[in-house]
C-alpha cells in the first residue's frame, strides 16, 4: 500500500528543490572499486593493509570469552558496556600521545560535542578559530558558555579579529577583572590540521599568546587532532607531541576513522577531567559503547604505529605531497589561469599536509571531469566552506602511486586548458608533466 506524502514532505521537497537550483544539493554516492582514491581521509591507507588485517583477525581469534569478546558492547559504559579492553585501549592511547588519561567516544563529532557541551562552566568563554569543525560549534551551543571566533590562524597583529586582540578585549571588557583574576575560564579551540584548507595551526604561537594574555592559568587550549593523527609527528602522534606541547595543552581530541583506518575517538586530558566527562558528557553517557571488534581494530592500529613500521608509508606520503605540488604549480605557471578559475594555494612553499585544495569557481565541473577519468575527488562548496572559497579537495594517501598522481595532474591540466579555451583566454596546450 502506497503511503500518501504528508504536507511536511511537500515543505521538505520545496526546500530541497531550492537548494538544488543553487547547486548545493547533497547526495550519497558509492565509489566504484576501479576509481583512484584522492578523496577519502585514509591518509595512510591502513584500512586495507594485509598485515594489519592479519594482526586484527589474530587478535579477534585469540581473545578468550572472559575478556569480554562480543560483537557489540550491550550498553553504555556506565551500565553494561564497559570492558577491560576499553580501559586498556584508553591507557594505550594516552601513553602513546604522552597524556595522563583518556576517554573513548564513538566518534570525533561526539567527542567534541561531549567535551564542549559540558566543560565550560556558567560565565566561561570559548574562543575558537573561525574554521573550526561543525562539531565544536554544536558543542558550544549545548554549553553554558559564550562563543567568540577569531580569524583563521591569525594569532597576533593589528587585526581586530586576531586571537591576541580577542583575548585582550575580553580582559578589558565587562568581566575583565574576573578574567584577569582567573575566576572566568577561557577555552581556546583550534584544529591541528584544517580539513578543508590542509594548513597547520600555528600552535606554538597560540600557546604563547594564551599564556601571555591569561597568566593566571585560566586559559585552556583544546586541539582537535583529527586530521593529524597517524601521519603528523613521530610515528603519527600529532602536532602537540611534534611541538613538545603536551604539558601546555589542556585537552586533545584524536580520532581513529581517518589515517588510522578504524572508527571512534578519544579525548586526552587529566584523570580529573576524564572523571568529570564520565559524569557530565551527554554524548558519552547516553550512547551504546563500542564493541570489542572496534576496540580491537584501534588497538591493532596503535600497535602498528608504535612498532615504527609506518615510517616507509610516511616517507612515501611526504614524497607524494612534494611531487603533487610541483606538478600543480607547473600547470598554473604555464596556463596562468584567472584567479577565479584555479588558485592552487594561498601560501608559499610545499603544502603542509596531504590535503591540497584547488580553489575554483567551477569546483563541480572540475570534480566531474576528474571523476569521469577515474579519479575520485569531491567538490566542496558553500555552506560547507565560506562563500567564494569553493574548491576541489585533493587528499593524498600512502597507497597512491607516483603514476596515479601523474595521471591526476594530467587530467587537471587538460581541464584547465579546456576551461580557458571556452572562455576565450589564451592558454598553452597540455604538455607532458
Amino acid at each position: 500500500m502506497e503511503r500518501k506524502s504528508s504536507r511536511l514532505d511537500g515543505v521538505y521537497a520545496s526546500i530541497l528543490a531550492r537548494r538544488g537550483t543553487q547547486g548545493r544539493l547533497r547526495r550519497l554516492t558509492i565509489p566504484t572499486p576501479e576509481t583512484v582514491d584522492f578523496s577519502s581521509n585514509s591518509y595512510l591507507s591502513l584500512s586495507r593493509d594485509q598485515d594489519i588485517w592479519s594482526a586484527y583477525l589474530d587478535r579477534l581469534q585469540q581473545s578468550p570469552a572472559n575478556q569480554g569478546f562480543s560483537l557489540g558492547s550491550g550498553g553504555s559504559r556506565l551500565l553494561d558496556g564497559n570492558s577491560a579492553a576499553a580501559e586498556a585501549l584508553e591507557c594505550t592511547a594516552a601513553a602513546f600521545h604522552g597524556a595522563p588519561a583518556g576517554l573513548l567516544f564513538n566518534s570525533g563529532f561526539e567527542a567534541n560535542t561531549g567535551l564542549f557541551g559540558c566543560a565550560p562552566q556558567p560565565g566561561d568563554v570559548v574562543v575558537y578559530d573561525e574554521l573550526i569543525h561543525a562539531s565544536v560549534h554544536d558543542g558550544i551551543r549545548l554549553s553554558r558558555a559564550r562563543g567568540i571566533s577569531f580569524a583563521h590562524n591569525c594569532v597576533r597583529g593589528k587585526s581586530r579579529t586576531s586571537l591576541d586582540h580577542v583575548l585582550s578585549e575580553l580582559t578589558q571588557g565587562q568581566d575583565g577583572h574576573r578574567l584577569r583574576a582567573g575566576e572566568i575560564n577561557v577555552f581556546v579551540a583550534v584544529e591541528s590540521v584544517y580539513s578543508m584548507d590542509g594548513d597547520l595551526a600555528p600552535l606554538a604561537d597560540i600557546v604563547e599568546c594564551v599564556e601571555e594574555r591569561l597568566p593566571n592559568g585560566n586559559g585552556y587550549i583544546v586541539v582537535d587532532e583529527a586530521h593529524a593523527t597517524g601521519w603528523l609527528g613521530e610515528r603519527g602522534r600529532g602536532l602537540v607531541c611534534h611541538l613538545g606541547l603536551e604539558d601546555r595543552v589542556w585537552a586533545r581530541v584524536h580520532t581513529f576513522g581517518k589515517a588510522m583506518g578504524c572508527a571512534g575517538a578519544i579525548v586526552l586530558c587529566s584523570p580529573t577531567t576524564r572523571q568529570y566527562l564520565i559524569n557530565y558528557a551527554r554524548s558519552f553517557i547516553y550512547t551504546t559503547a563500542m564493541g570489542y571488534p572496534t576496540l580491537a581494530g584501534i588497538q591493532t592500529a596503535y600497535e602498528y604505529l608504535e612498532s615504527g613500521r609506518v615510517e616507509p608509508r610516511l616517507a612515501h606520503l611526504r614524497s607524494l605531497i612534494k611531487h603533487t605540488h610541483r606538478l600543480l604549480t607547473s600547470i598554473c605557471t604555464r596556463h596562468q589561469p584567472p584567479p577565479r578559475d584555479v588558485v592552487l594555494y594561498t601560501k608559499e612553499g610545499v603544502p603542509e599536509s596531504p590535503i591540497i585544495p584547488l580553489f575554483t569557481a567551477h569546483a563541480r565541473s572540475l570534480a566531474e571531469y576528474l571523476q569521469r577519468r577515474g579519479f575520485m575527488v569531491r567538490p566542496i562548496v558553500a555552506p560547507t566552506v565560506p562563500a567564494g572559497t569553493d574548491r576541489v579537495r585533493l587528499c593524498l594517501h600512502a597507497g597512491n602511486t607516483m603514476e596515479e598522481v601523474q595521471g591526476l595532474c594530467k587530467a587537471i591540466d587538460e581541464w584547465v586548458a579546456e576551461k580557458l579555451s571556452e572562455s576565450g583566454e589564451p592558454s598553452e596546450k597540455p604538455s607532458k608533466l
